[in-house]
């Protein structure tokens, strides 16, 4: 077994890791609204107003920062009007990505109650596509305005008397794309005039955020920053997806794969610190006071679609190779805490690296979500100093990853990823004067290991043994593993 060193050191204190890094996406795609997040009132499957109580408490254990709805390319398709007041009478519409017809049951309403089931901060993602200036503005004004208007009233109507707080409000979605196949340009301009008229008001205060690149495109990231400006926005999302084989007709299979495909898969998230790097640059010149947010709102592991499953359900199993990509994008977003102000996994239920899995009246919690809880207590520290004796387990790929922060008590909170498939390693932390007290837990197993409806809990968080000697901490990272480590 090999020792490798990790030094690490609180006095050098980078920048905050927001909450908001840890954050979900849900859309109507597949079972990640119905039966993954809404069975209905009527269900036999336990809920609280029509929301699985499994899901809420799984998504209030992760204290879940923000949820994203309804989409993904499903936003640009969103009318707002259809999916409030009298279920019986909302109007139904084809849903062109999911290939279903949309009942619009799960509507504005429900969404944001469900954020208050779960306690955290919504994000809607509007649509620009295919809507009208006039229509996001009413909805603004229907969700967040205290007054006597038509939609105050309207919301009044249909049953909320004081409105919501809304602070994340994305204006289009994949622009250059499923949103409308619009040049940066076009896009910029129709983006001031969305974004003039979503007024804050009774005291609300929205964060605006712009439709950004598609993975590489740094020409869309210059041309946003210089047409929008840092005046006009707060923030510029950015879409990355793993895909291991690099061929989007056949992305491989979430289950059946080989070593040189789990690495690969790996090499495909390792360059995620590039992207975010690069866009950064660009977006340094024209902001250097960093008041944009680098919003990675789509991320995650992308593979084919499960045997017997609808195509366009993009429903897919995860594994501990799962968790190792997870941890890894993690501690990137971590690392570029100082630009990256939110990101969103896709997505929440059911649909690509989803962190639950629904059948009947059983979910279950994927390695991925485990990583998440694993992560979490990074929450709005403070980046530190942290490096890594390393060695490549693969071509390109490093066998360890990590990041470190401290909290307001002054606790220093590790996270760190052994990426091998083979190789054991003793951790040596040092850096700090003393440590003489540390805790730990880990999720390691064999890298196809999954959970399953009939075995939920084969992969689940153990405590990790750690030692403290001579002011030092160390800690065995097995092969595929995720590990927290707390000095106190």
């Amino acid at each position: 077994m090999k020792t490798v060193k990790l030094t690490i050191n609180p006095l050098d204190k980078r920048s905050k890791i927001n909450k908001e890094i840890y954050s979900n996406f849900s859309e109507h795609l597949g079972r990640c609204i119905y039966d993954g997040i809404y069975v209905g009132k009527d269900s036999d499957i336990p809920n609280t107003d029509g929301y699985r109580n499994d899901v809420i408490e799984a998504f209030r254990d992760l204290e879940l920062p923000v949820l994203r709805w309804p989409g993904g390319c499903f936003a640009d398709e969103y009318h707002w009007k259809d999916g409030i007041g009298e279920v019986s009478s909302r109007g139904k519409v084809v849903n062109n990505w999911g290939h279903i017809v949309e009942d619009n049951s799960f509507g504005t309403h429900e969404f944001l109650r469900f954020c208050e089931l779960v306690g955290c901060e919504p994000y809607i993602s509007a649509n620009v596509g295919s809507g009208s200036v006039r229509e996001l503005m009413e909805w603004i004004e229907y969700i967040t305005f205290d007054g006597f208007s038509p939609m105050g009233e309207l919301r009044r109507k249909n049953g909320k008397e004081k409105p919501w707080k809304l602070k994340y409000l994305g204006i289009g979605n994949e622009s250059w794309g499923c949103g409308g196949n619009m040049t940066p340009e076009y896009y910029c301009d129709l983006y001031k005039q969305y974004a003039t008229f979503c007024r804050n008001y009774s005291g609300n205060e929205l964060f605006k955020i712009a439709c950004g690149p598609n993975a590489d495109d740094y020409n869309w990231t210059e041309v946003c920053m210089k047409k929008i400006g840092p005046w006009n926005m707060n923030g510029l999302s950015m879409h990355y997806y793993t895909v291991p084989t690099g061929n989007w007709d056949h992305k491989g299979s979430s289950t059946d794969f080989d070593d040189k495909e789990y690495y690969s898969t790996l090499r495909s998230t390792l360059r995620m610190d590039e992207l975010i790097t690069r866009h950064s640059e660009i977006m340094n010149r024209y902001d250097p006071e960093h008041r944009v947010g680098l919003i990675v709102d789509e991320w995650g592991c992308w593979y084919d679609v499960e045997p017997d499953t609808h195509p366009s359900f993009l429903y897919q199993l995860s594994t501990m190779r799962d968790a190792i990509a997870a941890a890894i994008n993690l501690n990137i977003f971590n690392k570029h805490s100082d630009r990256v102000y939110m990101a969103n996994i896709a997505q929440a239920v059911n649909v690509l690296q989803s962190i639950l899995l629904t059948e009947g009246n059983i979910t279950v919690k994927t390695p991925t979500y485990h990583v998440f809880d694993l992560f979490k207590k990074h929450m709005d520290s403070t980046l530190i100093y942290s490096h890594i004796e390393n060695e490549l387990a693969d071509d390109g790929v490093p066998a360890l990853s990590q990041s470190a922060s401290v909290n307001g008590n002054g606790d220093i909170v590790i996270t760190a990823a052994n990426c091998s498939l083979d190789k054991e390693y003793t951790v040596e932390i040092g850096g700090v004067s003393d440590i003489n007290n540390a805790d730990g837990r880990i999720l390691t197993d064999e890298v196809h290991s999954r959970n399953t409806f009939e075995s939920p809990d084969n992969v689940v968080i153990r405590p990790l043994e750690i030692k403290c000697e001579n002011g030092k901490a160390y800690a065995i990272l097995p092969p595929c593993s995720v590990a927290e480590i707390v000095l106190s």
